[in-house]
């Protein structure tokens, strides 16, 4: 089942879109934010969520402002923070009872994450990074891994080994430090959208599959 929600992120921001994807019962909500170049419909976390449900992971998906708008800048982090806030805080009334995860594609996951560095008591269990952007398209750097180290809830890294926004070696040095909090899954082959090549011998749609299991199976 899937229904519309909105989401109040503030007085002066108004409200934004949202998806809950529910399967028949439950045993995770995973609060899902979009990447920066494509909002909540993007096919990519529209399979993800119907994989997940089969997995009896609810999902709710929703938009950042400038992209409820209909924009392509995306907003100042402030707003793209207090909007991850508004979503959790939403989703923790929306299925009683059923624990929280947060993350998300990209650009989602990092502003997740900065803002769970800062507010530890949000009620999420941990997070799950679908492409954790650690840097600018081939200029490999720790810059943006900074905050990770103030967060407390357990994160999984999901990466793939031709993202040319995560140098695969400084991501594995990264999630090493960060020790037991950390755990990274690579995808063979994958780039930052988790697509293969066909000569990898793998399709788009066991990828999806690979990510939707280490999701669904990672003990928060």
């Amino acid at each position: 089942m899937e229904r519309a929600i909105s989401i109040q992120v503030g007085e002066h921001t108004g409200t934004v879109g949202a998806l809950l994807t529910e399967p028949a019962q439950p045993r995770l909500l995973y609060v899902l934010a979009h990447g920066a170049g494509a909002g909540m419909r993007h096919p990519f976390l529209t399979q993800m969520a119907a994989r997940l449900k089969d997995l009896r992971v609810a999902t709710l998906r929703y938009q950042f402002p400038y992209m409820e708008a209909g924009g392509r800048r995306p907003d100042v982090p402030a707003v793209l923070e207090a909007t991850v806030r508004a979503a959790i805080r939403t989703a923790a009334g929306l299925l009683p009872g059923v624990p929280l995860i947060a993350g998300g594609k990209s650009m989602g996951g990092r502003m997740t994450s900065q803002l769970l560095s800062r507010e530890p008591q949000l009620p999420v269990r941990g997070i799950a990074f679908l492409g954790f952007p650690l840097h600018a398209p081939n200029k490999p750097s720790r810059t943006r891994a900074a905050h990770l180290f103030d967060v407390v809830q357990p994160m999984l890294f999901l990466q793939g080994t031709r993202d040319t926004l995560a140098d695969l070696g400084l991501i594995e040095e990264v999630t090493s430090e960060l020790g037991a909090r950390a755990t990274l899954h690579v995808v063979d082959g994958a780039d930052h959208s988790f697509g293969v090549l066909k000569k990898s011998g793998r399709t788009n749609e066991e990828v999806l599959d690979e990510l939707a299991a280490a999701i669904a199976d990672f003990p928060y």
